[in-house]
């Protein structure tokens, strides 16, 4: 019996609805493989920082620090501004935790269409790696002369020969592990310092990587191409800010952002990784019993890999397919009628509970 402690942060919103589905799945799952699951959960969250002044406490990091990973729903609530909640909680631990690596795997299923015409599936298998803790998304800038007509802002971006090396090199390494094609996100030919120096280092590493094939497109053309011929891509590494824009587009074309998981990986595995769906706290249909618990579920299935349970993730993700392919059970953000319960409860039998 191999046992896990897991750091569980429910969060807000339909966080609170859809990380309970993927713990019941994990449990599942994991009772079949050999593997237990012990769940430590925290408040932190909007309703704590409207009530304590903190997403989390002072010696948050410390609590979780010796985790085997962490499992976070959702962060975000109208009270609360967006960054004060997202630099009051998820970035610390992404860059405390030195996870550099965001991982977004996209596929389009069969029995859930895609809103793109030429997205189908089994042709559609990608994955997005973004850079996690540096590039546009810096803390280094300021304001100035507020309230005053020169009033201005500052945003610098921050790209190190260490953290895009490292962050393109586990692209290209996942790439030889998948179809052995990686296109490099950049806009060198309108950033005149930082993304130059990202296509300098990318050509530098596709050296070690001869089995890999290597192209470099320009974020506009990308979002583009990704719309129009879907199936061409295999891994598609960004920086922080082209990731995440190119992570929320591929799961719009896979058929909706409530189905994408995520995961903020350490690979050195000296911290944590922590594992997230990308689909925000929904506010707007939080309480209903509504939400789709997809994309929480399929992470849960990243994150037993990451563990090191490659065959219980694949029976996951498995159980996923099945239910979109052999059943008509939806929630509503896809055309469907299903509850959060209705949709955990059929892949459980699938994964035969």
């Amino acid at each position: 019996m191999v046992a896990h402690r897991i750091a569980l942060i429910p969060g807000d919103g339909i966080g609170q609805e859809v990380t309970p589905a993927a713990t019941r799945v994990l449990d599942v799952v994991g009772k079949r493989h050999g593997i237990t699951f012990e769940h430590d959960e925290f408040d932190w969250s909007c309703a704590r920082y409207r009530e304590l002044g903190a997403m989390m406490p002072e010696d948050g990091l410390d609590r979780i620090r010796h985790h085997n990973a962490i499992f976070l729903g959702a962060v975000g609530h109208p009270s609360v501004p967006d960054h004060v909640s997202l630099w009051g909680l998820l970035i610390p631990i992404r860059r405390s935790f030195r996870q550099y690596v965001n991982l977004r795997p996209i596929k389009v299923f069969e029995g859930l269409e895609s809103p793109v015409r030429r997205a189908v599936a089994g042709e559609v298998d990608l994955v997005v790696v973004r850079e996690n803790v540096e590039g546009e998304y810096s803390e280094i800038g300021g304001r100035f002369n507020r309230g005053f007509p020169e009033e201005m802002a500052v945003q610098e971006a921050v790209f190190t020969r260490a953290g895009v090396t490292r962050v393109v090199d586990f692209a290209f390494s996942l790439a030889r592990q998948r179809r052995g094609g990686l296109t490099s996100a950049t806009k060198s030919n309108g950033i005149v310092h930082t993304l130059p120096f990202w296509d300098e280092l990318v050509a530098e590493r596709a050296e070690s990587f001869p089995d890999v094939s290597p192209v470099s497109e320009h974020i506009d053309a990308l979002c583009a191409k990704v719309v129009l011929d879907p199936a061409r891509f295999d891994v598609i590494v960004g920086s922080n800010l082209f990731g995440d824009i190119l992570s929320d587009l591929t799961a719009a074309v896979a058929g909706g952002i409530g189905i994408a998981p995520a995961a903020n990986l350490n690979p050195e595995r000296e911290f944590p990784s922590m594992f997230e769906p990308v689909h925000g706290s929904a506010p707007d249909i939080a309480g209903q019993g509504v939400a789709n618990p997809l994309g929480a579920i399929w992470t849960a299935a990243l994150m037993l890999d990451h563990l090191g349970h490659p065959e219980a993730a694949a029976e996951v993700e498995q159980a996923i397919a099945a239910v979109l392919a052999r059943t008509r059970v939806r929630t509503p953000d896809l055309g469907g009628t299903a509850t959060t319960e209705d949709f955990t409860s059929t892949v459980l039998e699938f994964l035969g509970s």
